[in-house]
């Protein structure tokens, strides 16, 4: 049986589609887009800085699991190019807010994972063709975690 299609607002769900499996693997489920007071980002042009979230957190196990499509990895044209209110292309924010967060996040005291699109079966356009290998995926990943 061939998997479904993924459409254009796939890297979406692919995160919720990997949350899920990281729920269902470790029985408990991820608060989604947590942030923690100590995680922000840039300064905007008033000098204010927002919250940034993590994809899923949990509490419980002081994890916080992240998702990283190709555009964490990948350039992506026009959209990475465009420069964001703190005056920095969005691609070179992201990958400042992707080392904030494996900098700051062990510094107080929390697990990360990052699970990349590259570790799961995917297409060319690097969208999740979600096959049964995806699970082994989690479970090697958060295996450290799981209660015995």
């Amino acid at each position: 049986m061939k998997p479904a299609r993924a459409d254009p607002r796939a890297s979406r769900r692919d995160e919720h589609y990997i949350l899920d499996l990281c729920d269902e693997f470790l029985g408990l489920k991820a608060v989604r887009q947590h942030s923690f007071p100590f995680l922000t980002g840039d300064p905007d042009l008033r000098g204010c800085r927002k919250p940034l979230p993590v994809d899923g957190f949990y509490p419980g196990l002081n994890l916080v699991v992240e998702y990283h499509e190709r555009q964490h990895r990948e350039s992506v044209g026009f959209f990475d190019d465009k420069p964001t209110v703190s005056g920095v292309p969005r691609g070179e924010q992201r990958r400042r807010y992707d080392e904030r967060r494996r900098d700051l996040l062990p510094k107080h005291g929390y697990a990360l994972v990052v699970l990349e699109v590259d570790e799961f079966t995917h297409d060319r356009a690097k969208r999740l063709l979600r096959t049964s290998e995806d699970q082994a995926v989690v479970a090697r990943r958060l295996g450290i975690f799981r209660a015995p």
